[in-house]
């Protein structure tokens, strides 16, 4: 019986390895009801588009087609399917192009199933709120923010824990100014917040970001604007 934060949802499982496909299904089936397997990439495609799955989980490295194949052929069908890569790789490329692709989350083996648990969590509470993780502040910038990587110009980049809590917190918030207030509570919550500490702040993360898109409001704060 599944578990109730995924009910109704049908997740596929994509594997060539007889052995660990085994095993990990037997840990999906205990969470979901409805849960189908694909031994490579073509096979797991023509099952997506004959069962349209909530979830897709994949390795990466298969024969026939790769993993990322599999995911930019779903991605020309369909935009909103939550997406988890299962790889050995740590390469600045492949990190690029797994954001590209609006991944949920691409996962280092050994995974742990509590690590699992988490992200496929993460992916029901996309799917109940209808959301997307890809915030697009430019043409050439997207905020990823369940994998918490800033792409500007097709690179990586690199952000202080207060610049990335900062640009988080503007990107959860895209309607409405973020108050000084509620910045100082999130990011300064067991400090007290200068406003020249505040300023530097917002001063290194706007050269790191496309013209304009932090603005300031004067005497309420600061609203991330996409363009």
């Amino acid at each position: 019986m599944a578990m109730n934060e995924f009910k109704n949802l049908k997740l596929l499982y994509v594997e060539d390895e007889n052995n660990i496909r085994k095993v990990a299904m037997s840990y999906f089936s205990r969470l979901f009801d409805t849960v189908y397997e694909a031994k490579d990439a073509l096979d797991a495609f023509d099952i997506f588009k004959d069962i349209k799955p909530h979830i897709i989980v994949t390795d990466i490295k298969m024969t026939k087609m790769s993993g990322i194949d599999l995911v930019r052929k779903v991605r020309e069908l369909d935009k909103r399917c939550q997406i988890v890569i299962l790889t050995a790789y740590t390469d600045t490329n492949f990190l690029l192009e797994a954001v590209e692709l609006n991944l949920v989350k691409y996962l280092i083996k050994p995974i742990r199933h509590d690590k699992m648990h988490s992200v496929l969590k993460q992916c029901a509470v996309n799917i109940k709120e209808n959301r997307l993780n890809l915030i697009h502040i430019s043409q050439n910038c997207i905020y990823d923010i369940f994998n918490k990587t800033l792409i500007f110009d097709k690179q990586i980049v690199k952000l202080s824990k207060t610049e990335l809590e900062f640009l988080e917190l503007l990107c959860m918030n895209l309607t409405r100014v973020v108050t000084y207030e509620e910045i100082e509570n999130i990011i300064w919550y067991d400090s007290y917040m200068s406003e020249d500490a505040l300023r530097s702040m917002v001063r290194k993360l706007r050269k790191k970001l496309p013209e304009d898109c932090i603005e300031n409001i004067a005497k309420m704060g600061y609203k991330l604007q996409c363009h």
